[in-house]
């Protein structure tokens, strides 16, 4: 879209000429402007961009204000300034200028193209200071990097001892009379299961906001190569956006597997396991997940010398998130899982 300027610009000897009205506008206006003429020289910059350069308007016209710019921009503005006067677009270009007390300072520059008649007469753009705004954002980038670290960190930490856990109990489990192995057995199954929680919680695409059903997914596929491959089914259904932050993924996690752990717990190694979590995401409600175990009632037998420890276990993940829970995972009563309502973001003061 080509740009239009006030008419007193105009005073003179052609359209588009800079009269003392346009001129008097333009150096009032606490925003650095310029204007190129039709072959991309500089013929004016207002008084704002003069007291930012400290320079006069001699030493900017025509390519003078270019010996200003950062060297690591220089070709980059070039490039798109040039696309842009071949095709008589608008552009839009950050970059970095050097102020008149030498220091370097991020600009957001505007251009239009100016047209009469379908006749091209050069630029007329305007710029403004956005340094606060890049260092704010290098500095949330910087920030990101070292927190992803130190999660990397301490997720192997965690990792290795965690196994280093399942070593031991095994050991123990292999060494304790008969009628204990079964509560070994169990006992490191849940401390592998704890392990693969922690892996697809730092493999989540981003950490401090976490897709609920696509980490529930990767999760269960998990799950069922961990313990009785090809007898597990975690089946994860349901509709619209369901972020959740860290705590609360964590915690579905562990319940999601407690309760394949008392699945697998409750039946014998030829049966199959079928899990099925509905999630239910609403814009104006909390989020809620209903899940339902195919082991039924059998569950509340178990296996012999195997403590059934399943809903204690899941009241105590759930209390950590702040999750109201309910139910038995039966096709009768379902486990109700109600996730906290999202606390809203409080704005940074001054902001």
């Amino acid at each position: 879209m080509a740009a239009e300027i006030p008419s007193e610009a105009t005073h003179g000897s052609g359209p588009f000429d800079l009269g003392d009205g346009f001129r008097r506008f333009a150096d009032h206006v606490p925003l650095m402007m310029w204007r190129t003429d039709h072959h991309g020289r500089s013929v004016y910059h207002n008084e704002s961009w003069l007291q930012f350069t400290g320079r006069s308007l001699d030493d900017e016209l025509d390519d003078g204000w270019r010996r200003g710019l950062h060297p690591d921009d220089f070709e980059r503005h070039a490039r798109i300034v040039a696309a842009a006067f071949e095709a008589r677009i608008p552009f839009t270009i950050e970059y970095r200028l050097r102020r008149h007390d030498g220091a370097y300072r991020w600009l957001l520059d505007t251009g239009r193209p100016l047209q009469d008649g379908g006749e091209f007469h050069g630029y007329l753009g305007s710029c403004f200071d956005i340094t606060d705004r890049k260092n704010a954002e290098e500095e949330s980038a910087r920030a990101l990097i070292e927190k992803e670290t130190l999660l990397a960190e301490i997720y192997h930490r965690v990792r290795n001892n965690l196994q280093v856990m399942v070593s031991l109990i095994g050991l123990y489990g292999r060494a304790a009379p008969e009628a204990c192995r079964g509560s070994f057995d169990a006992l490191g199954q849940r401390v592998r299961a704890i392990a693969l929680v922690q892996q697809h919680l730092h493999e989540a695409p981003h950490i401090a906001s976490i897709d609920l059903r696509d980490y529930l997914r990767r999760l269960a596929s998990g799950l069922g190569s961990l313990r009785r491959p090809g007898r597990i089914g975690v089946m994860v259904e349901g509709a619209g956006t369901s972020l959740v932050e860290p705590r609360t993924a964590n915690a579905l996690g562990m319940i999601v597997a407690e309760v394949v752990a008392e699945c697998l717990d409750a039946t014998t190694e030829t049966v199959s396991c079928s899990i099925a979590i509905a999630v239910e995401a609403n814009v104006d409600a909390p989020v809620r997940l209903t899940i339902i175990s195919g082991s039924g009632e059998a569950a509340a037998a178990g296996k012999p010398g195997v403590p059934m420890l399943g809903p204690r276990l899941i009241a105590a993940y759930a209390a950590q998130a702040e999750i109201a829970v309910s139910g038995t995972a039966t096709t009768a009563d379902p486990l109700i899982l109600q996730l906290p309502e999202v606390r809203p973001v409080t704005a940074p003061s001054g902001s």
